[in-house]
């Protein structure tokens, strides 16, 4: 410590160790609350966050900020307070926490690319609907409510949540509207910015490191006080926020896939109690934890606002089961069939199979040898376009195989097929037609997402096939056909929210069909036509399975009848990981007590990924807060060995 230190401030850092930790700020150097330093970690130097000035400390060994990152600060004692209630809910430091509030955050491992449930360009909602009304009245009536917008797609939920914000805005108070993922909204941001001009802040990870700061900064100086973003925008620092908005509430990327492994939706119910503001939540097909939230008479009840009716002419499309038990080929002659029909109709086609690439796996069929990526536990997927092998979880990638290496034999092939495949097969039947693909393969140069869905949108092809980044958040006046080529895509994963997904998907899908038009065509490729989600998509039966979704959801004992905390232990030695695992396990068998139930240590389902191997123990609990409490308590009290990474979720969306 200088001899001519000017005060002392408390500093966290973005490491799984709870401080804070006391440094001296040295003569002329002028260091507040909210910005970031750069000060000395032990061996390291390493960026931090100011939470606190403190008192002059009884120790003498005290080091030094060295530097000030910041003019002015980052963060107001909200969004520490904030950081300190994530860090307790989520089972991580605060210094954790605020990392992931910083403007732009950490990047998306893999964002799931997903859009906006209605046409935010277009003009269908300047007259509202009687419903449309009724939602707003309801909204604007009540400064504090919970609501859900619960509309089919198409019924203008946009324009509701529009019309929402311009009144907090008139109140005088702020907005965040939250988008699931932001490569797909540049109509909503162009509606947004014509709206509400100079107010409007964007906050998503496409922009700059300076960008996102003056757009932070806007917001926080008041400058701005709509800011719409993607997940890590709920952390928008807004004054005096009066609306929450979580568009497509149903999707899965508002859930962290990074420490902290935060959701958005329950951070913006966090923040909307804390400053008494609305709350709307918005959906065609509503998560079933949403759902209970509407159904239940307790709290925290939400209410349910309900569009029923499409806007601008569209009726819901007529929705056809194909059984591929009785076709071999990937395109059903009834699909071809209504393909050409289609295109002859002057219309186009949408094409959907949520698998890229051109073959699913390579295996042998004298010894039945599967090819698996050698740093992880899943299949490798075969991409014509490159002639690879590659793995989508780590990246690896290598030459495809002629020759068994395990018998020698000749007689191998690929089986499944991907969105590459399918492009080859409908090119292949349909030579007149112009042909786009669209999947994170096409996309990964920068501005061909945008330029692929204009020119579709222009009327330049005939027709799209994608992923799921084509299944919902687009609207295209003259599209008759969505053909799905494979519902059942997921439904054999080992999760008990893949029938729930499952439904969410091809009730999303469909409702991109038809929208502009009276006779709209859903044709949907399946093993599995007796599934009970595939059957309730394509009979339109939303209310008759989440009734019964909840029923077998509450008999099994999963959520929403229960809460789930899932710890996963990771390293690059499988007997570290093992032992680690089961000692946990122990101590937990001890401390975490009879409300909770203890799942494993198992192997993960992906048991190796980038070559760390992974187990995981589940926590199943009626009683949370007494588990959480719990096993809060054991991660602090029993160490992790230096070469095992554990990973604390709390409420899992996925357990693979």
């Amino acid at each position: 410590m200088t001899e001519h230190a000017t005060g002392f401030v408390d500093v966290v850092f973005s490491v799984p160790v709870e401080g804070p930790f006391t440094y001296a700020v040295p003569a002329g150097m002028t260091c507040p609350v909210g910005v970031r330093v750069i000060a000395p970690f032990g061996r390291r130097t390493l960026t931090g966050f100011v939470v606190a000035v403190c008192d002059t400390p009884s120790r003498s060994d005290i080091r030094d900020i060295q530097r000030v990152i910041d003019a002015l600060p980052l963060f107001a004692d909200e969004q520490i307070d904030l950081a300190a209630w994530i860090s307790r809910l989520y089972l991580c430091s605060t210094g954790e926490a605020l990392s992931a509030m910083l403007p732009g955050g950490r990047r998306e491992k893999e964002p799931v690319l997903a859009g906006l449930g209605d046409d935010p360009g277009s003009d269908v909602t300047i007259d509202l609907s009687d419903e449309q009304s009724h939602a707003i009245s309801q909204i604007c009536s009540d400064r504090d409510g919970r609501f859900y917008v619960d509309g089919v797609t198409g019924s203008g939920k946009t324009e509701v949540f529009l019309r929402a914000a311009e009144h907090t805005l008139a109140e005088g108070r702020s907005v965040v509207y939250l988008v699931p993922e932001i490569a797909l909204t540049h109509q909503l941001e162009a509606l947004v910015r014509r709206r509400f001009e100079n107010q409007v802040a964007i906050l998503h990870s496409r922009l700059t490191p300076s960008e996102r700061l003056s757009q932070w900064q806007r917001l926080r100086s008041g400058e701005a006080r709509f800011a719409l973003g993607a997940r890590s925008a709920v952390f928008a620092p807004v004054r005096d926020p009066g609306l929450f908005i979580v568009d497509e509430e149903h999707e899965g990327s508002y859930k962290s896939g990074s420490t902290p492994r935060y959701h958005a939706r329950q951070v913006a119910m966090y923040r909307a109690r804390r400053h008494g503001a609305r709350l709307v939540l918005g959906s065609a097909t509503p998560s079933v934890e949403a759902m209970q939230l509407m159904t239940q008479g307790t709290p925290p009840h939400f209410h349910r606002l309900r569009l029923t009716r499409r806007l601008a002419g569209g009726a819901p499309p007529a929705i056809s089961i194909i059984d591929l038990k009785d076709s071999k080929a990937i395109l059903s002659p009834q699909l071809r069939t209504a393909i050409r029909e289609t295109h002859s109709a002057g219309r186009q086609t949408i094409l959907f199979l949520n698998r890229r690439g051109f073959s699913h796996f390579f295996h042998c069929r004298s010894c039945g040898y599967q090819m698996t990526c050698r740093r992880c536990s899943v299949g490798m997927t075969y991409h014509k376009s490159r002639n690879r092998m590659i793995c989508h979880y780590c990246g690896y990638n290598t030459q495809p195989m002629h020759v068994c290496p395990e018998c020698g034999s000749l007689d191998v092939g690929y089986g499944g097929f991907g969105t590459e495949q399918v492009e080859d097969d409908v090119r292949s039947h349909f030579p007149d037609l112009r042909v786009a693909r669209l999947d994170t393969d096409v996309v990964a140069k920068k501005h061909v997402l945008k330029e692929v869905l204009d020119s579709f949108h222009a009327g330049d092809y005939d027709l799209l096939l994608g992923t799921q980044m084509v299944a919902k958040g687009l609207n295209f006046p003259k599209v008759g056909l969505v053909g799905i080529v494979l519902a059942d895509v997921g439904l054999s994963m080992p999760d008990f929210r893949a029938a729930e997904r499952t439904f969410s998907l091809i009730t999303q899908v469909a409702g991109r069909a038809g929208r502009y038009l009276p006779d709209g065509v859903v044709l949907v490729q399946t093993y599995h036509p007796q599934h009970s989600a595939v059957k309730a998509a394509v009979q339109g039966d939303s209310e008759g399975w989440y009734r019964a979704e909840l029923v077998e959801r509450k008999l099994l004992g999963f959520p929403p009848f229960s809460r789930l905390i899932r710890i996963v232990f990771r390293g690059k030695k499988a007997d570290k990981v093992r032992q680690d695992a089961e000692a946990f396990a122990r101590e937990a068998e001890r401390t975490v007590g009879s409300g909770a139930e203890m799942l494993g240590p198992s192997e993960c389902p992906l048991s190796i990924i980038n070559g760390s191997y992974r187990r995981h123990i589940l926590f199943r609990t009626r009683t949370f807060d007494e588990t959480h409490h719990r096993v809060g308590v054991l991660l602090s009290r029993v160490p992790a060995s230096p070469t095992v990474y554990r990973e604390v979720d709390v409420d899992p969306v996925a357990l693979l």
